[in-house]
């Protein structure tokens, strides 16, 4: 009997740990554990994604080029830049006359976006979402992919964006709306629930729109 509760106990054991590894990415075992999983992963983290060229530069390098329209010196944050995805599909729609600064924590995806998204005018910055090593109101324009669900407290982490980025400022932010997000607890916001959770942060002429498969993409506005 002993025995059979033991192999009980380990099933559930490596069924929970499966769990946090298949579906949370690591989510709940910290951001240290999650930039040790993007560093072994980063050299087939761009197939894994399958980003398309053509569609970045369409959904994501143009809008925010339009945004940006033709403001001089303008200053953009990536939180999470990975390997240069939003530097990639900007340079590809827009010439850049300003300032991109992509942080990003992992050493080895840092390595990369290095590599991939060469600019005169984009920085590169290993550092943490929480504290952003910049001051308040440093930013014109802010970005995360797919990042939020991996910050320990999404709502703290979210203030601390909306901090470096100044009054009239925008953000472009994704919320993970997969299947699997309500799993993910304590890190995901419930489609429903994430424009007043963007306005509780001081953001206004918030605009959710479906991007993937498993993200919704959002416009948001600092007050």
């Amino acid at each position: 009997m002993p025995t059979l509760i033991l192999l009980v106990l380990l099933i559930l054991v490596l069924a929970v740990l499966a769990w946090e590894l298949w579906i949370c990415e690591g989510a709940h075992l910290g951001p240290h554990f999650v930039v040790a999983t993007y560093d072994l992963a980063a050299d087939r983290y761009d197939g894994i994604k399958h980003f398309d060229p053509d569609w970045e530069r369409r959904f994501l390098g143009e809008p925010l080029a339009g945004a940006m329209g033709s403001m001089p010196g303008v200053r953009v944050l990536d939180v999470g830049a990975g390997t240069g995805r939003t530097a990639r599909a900007l340079l590809s729609a827009a010439d850049l006359d300003g300032l991109l600064v992509c942080l990003e924590p992992s050493r080895r995806m840092l390595s990369l976006g290095r590599r991939r998204a060469t600019h005169p005018n984009v920085v590169w910055a290993r550092g943490w979402a929480r504290p952003l090593p910049f001051p308040t109101d440093a930013f014109d324009f802010v970005v995360s992919l797919e990042m939020l669900e991996f910050t320990p407290q999404p709502a703290a982490g979210l203030l601390e964006i909306v901090r470096v980025l100044r009054p009239g400022g925008w953000l472009l932010i994704t919320n993970r709306v997969s299947r699997d997000a309500r799993w993910i607890f304590g890190r995901t916001v419930p489609r429903s629930a994430f424009p007043a959770f963007l306005q509780s942060a001081g953001l206004e002429e918030i605009d959710v729109l479906p991007w993937q498969v498993d993200y919704d993409l959002a416009w948001a506005r600092k007050a």
